[in-house]
């Protein structure tokens, strides 16, 4: 069972997802399209959400500790994107490198529109502020929320 003062930052907690993941949608509204890692990073947010609404009708530390999963899961999916911008590692064949993966397209399938109106590659960075692009802002801000989630767990 979780005290009253950890369920308040477990729903802190979870809260900062929400508003991380609504930054990330306006972040699109305003024309930054997410490559693939970039719907990658969203999941556990979504999921850090769920678990605190579940704990509203079970405050328990096993959900606590799924909040501190999911926060640490998309720290390092943002931390792994991060590097992938900045070419310091390999990231997924599917939204990096030359776009050689495209050559076995026709013309007519590069030119239809009835597909995703800008490919978006997982390699480039489209924003950042400080030095920092999207997902290693993701990756800080996860971190920051892992540490909330863990103190949720480890407060008496």
């Amino acid at each position: 069972m979780l005290s009253q003062s950890s369920r308040h930052l477990a729903y802190l907690a979870a809260a900062g997802s929400g508003v991380l993941l609504a930054g990330a949608y306006l972040f699109q509204t305003l024309g930054y399209a997410p490559c693939q890692m970039c719907f990658w990073q969203r999941y556990p947010h979504a999921l850090s959400m769920a678990i605190g609404a579940l704990l509203w009708f079970w405050p328990n530390r096993f959900l606590a500790g799924l909040g501190a999963a999911a926060a640490l899961t998309t720290a390092g999916i943002g931390a792994f994107h991060a590097g992938v911008e900045q070419k310091w590692w390999d990231g997924p064949s599917s939204c990096t490198g030359d776009g050689a993966g495209l050559s076995g397209l026709s013309g007519q399938d590069l030119l239809a529109t009835d597909t995703l109106e800008k490919l978006v590659m997982c390699d480039e960075i489209s924003w950042s502020f400080v030095g920092l692009s999207m997902p290693a802002w993701n990756a800080v801000f996860s971190a920051l929320l892992c540490a909330i989630w863990i103190t949720a767990l480890r407060r008496r």
